[in-house]
């Protein structure tokens, strides 16, 4: 929660506004999965998203779930 909030942009954004940007993409699920564990760029900006190494694909799967789930 250091860079994302639930309603509010913080250094990336926020978890509501990706929510509705992927509401319509059905491969959402898998690219956010592969964004949190591998990092990424110039979707939101700026700001790279660096790799969280330490969160496996399930636990990655769950937190996008739940990202999702806010549209």
């Amino acid at each position: 929660m250091t860079c994302h909030a639930v309603e509010t942009k913080i250094l990336g954004p926020a978890f509501k506004d990706v929510a509705r940007k992927y509401a319509r993409q059905k491969v959402a699920e898998e690219k956010l999965v592969a964004k949190v564990t591998k990092g990424g760029s110039g979707v939101w900006g700026a700001v790279s998203m660096p790799a969280n190494v330490q969160v496996s694909n399930d636990e990655a799967r769950i937190l996008v779930k739940w990202i999702l789930s806010m549209k």
